[in-house]
């Protein structure tokens, strides 16, 4: 039985410098995403502020929806999951600069296909909203307004998806700071257009979207110097169509469905949403968003510093070394997801009134996109155990399985929406959305154990039990004392700060305590990383 990992170095775990790339690896990403979505949450409070839950703020959301779609499935998953073993594999076998050609053939063919995809996107975004939201066609002035915001919108997707192939290349060659900080660059762009423009523009929501166009450009800009001191350059010898494109297409459209279960299932409930009572597209929105900053930091982050060192081991052949990298990565995912979660839940409430109760965001706003909060919290560990189980199957370039259980469990969601989304409303359609990660999450690692038999070690189910019942009793206490706290407080932003900043205090230390009373060796090697950091 495998003991304490990390603490301890043996035949056929992984080696120490591969465990510092990756834990060095998801400090960047981690530390750069904390500051993106600190900069999202202003975002979001500006937009809550100016625009609250109108028909308005609904147009923008289901516009946005599409290109922040791309983002997250390509920038924050599919493309990078394709192109990154492909092309470690071309590093191991034939150099770095076969590698570089492979990458330039890559970028000119997708910048080919998304200037096609983009002019098409543009004319069909009548066709577009009305698949998305057709509860707006009922309100011809609401579907107009979403079809113009689609429009000036859906150019991003051109510049995120090439942003995507460019961190890509940047993580696999060792740099993360950079393609981390990208999302920064949006958020920035979003709050000065609506603070430089939004006066300036008729409809005032123009603004949001033209900042969302010009965070794209920004992006894509800001890879260019970092590839070009690793030494790539677009101009140079290389086929149109390099054999590893061809790979990469091939496990490209089954990526994107296998790592989308969890956006898609959100489209899906943006959809059912446009059918029940305004709002309804807002509360998801804004909700999700919070479901994000941990999902974000911890899972995304992860799974981003994790892929390429899997890449590795698979090129390499080195199961046993990721084995052990698995059961690192999803170990420590569970024992920062499950508090989050039980957080996110226990302090629901006060969290949300303290972010957005401004302006037109009032307190039945708060109440809606609480309870939407609470039901998308329930499945934060599943949204993010998913993230590192998937990328398993593609650093061994396994898209089918995922596919298959991502249709299964996407289908199970939908099943959950729709005997859900009458009687609970915009609840359900976030609890229907959790219910099918956790269905994907269970059919992906029995999938996976059954390909690499003894991968959930007893270890890993111990930990994850205790993780889970720690976890429970965290957010029960926390839960009981912000009961006792708004009795006292009352409403306001000082109470709801006071009652967050007590609430998340306590969260902590009965976490610790409680990780430090079973001697979670998770808590031990984040204590050691402390005690090191400070030397």
């Amino acid at each position: 039985m495998r003991e304490n990992f990390g603490l301890r170095r043996g035949a056929g775990f992984m080696g120490v410098s591969e465990r510092k790339q990756v834990a060095r690896a998801a400090g960047v990403v981690g530390a750069a995403t904390l500051l993106s979505r600190i900069l999202g949450f202003v975002r979001d409070m500006v937009i809550a502020a100016i625009f609250g839950v109108s028909m308005a703020a609904d147009a923008f959301f289901v516009a946005f929806r599409i290109p922040n779609l791309m983002r997250r499935l390509l920038a924050e998953g599919s493309l990078s999951m394709a192109f990154v073993p492909v092309f470690h594999a071309e590093m191991e076998q034939k150099g770095r600069e076969e590698a570089f050609a492979f990458a330039r053939s890559a970028f000119r063919i997708l910048a080919l296909v998304l200037l096609a995809l983009t002019l098409a996107g543009v004319l069909a975004a009548p066709l577009i909203v009305q698949i998305i939201a057709p509860g707006f066609a009922d309100t011809p002035e609401k579907m107009e307004l979403t079809v113009w915001l689609t429009r000036i919108t859906f150019p991003y997707v051109f510049f995120i998806c090439l942003v995507a192939l460019s961190m890509g290349m940047l993580n696999s060659l060792g740099h993360f700071a950079i393609p981390a900080l990208s999302p920064v660059v949006l958020n920035v762009a979003m709050i000065l257009s609506v603070w430089l423009l939004a006066t300036r523009v008729e409809p005032a929501v123009t603004a949001l979207a033209i900042g969302v166009l010009g965070g794209g450009v920004f992006q894509l800009c800001m890879q260019f110097p970092p590839l070009w001191k690793k030494g790539f350059r677009l101009r140079g010898r290389t086929p149109w169509l390099h054999p590893g494109v061809r790979r990469v297409g091939r496990l490209m459209l089954p990526t994107i469905f296998g790592a989308a279960v969890y956006q898609l299932s959100i489209v899906i409930g943006t959809l059912l949403a446009s059918f029940l009572e305004a709002g309804s597209v807002s509360y998801l929105y804004y909700a999700d968003r919070l479901v994000q900053f941990p999902l974000a930091i911890f899972g995304i982050s992860a799974a981003t510093a994790v892929l390429p060192t899997l890449s590795r081991q698979v090129a390499s052949g080195r199961m046993e070394d990721l084995e052990d990298t698995f059961g690192e990565a999803l170990r420590w995912m569970l024992f920062i997801n499950l508090p989050a979660m039980a957080g996110l839940v226990a302090l629901a409430h006060p969290l949300v009134a303290l972010l957005f109760q401004r302006g037109a965001f009032d307190a039945a706003s708060v109440a809606g996109t609480a309870t939407a909060l609470i039901y998308y919290s329930v499945g934060l560990s599943a949204f993010a155990c998913v993230r590192i189980v998937v990328s398993v199957f593609y650093a061994m370039q396994d898209t089918r399985t995922p596919v298959i259980m991502g249709a299964v469990s996407l289908g199970a969601g939908v099943v959950f929406s729709l005997i859900l989304m009458y009687p609970m409303s915009y609840g359900g359609l976030a609890l229907a959305t959790s219910l099918g990660s956790m269905v994907n999450f269970g059919l992906l690692s029995w999938a996976l154990s059954r390909k690499i038999p003894g991968l959930f070690t007893p270890l890993l189910l111990k930990s994850a039990f205790f993780s889970l019942m720690n976890a429970l009793i965290m957010g029960l206490g926390v839960w009981g004392l912000d009961s006792v706290l708004a009795s006292w407080l009352g409403s306001g932003s000082l109470a709801m700060g006071l009652r967050v900043f007590v609430g998340v205090g306590l969260g902590v230390g009965l976490y610790t305590g409680g990780a430090f009373l079973l001697k979670s060796p998770e808590l031990h090697l984040a204590l050691h990383w402390i005690r090191r950091g400070r030397k």
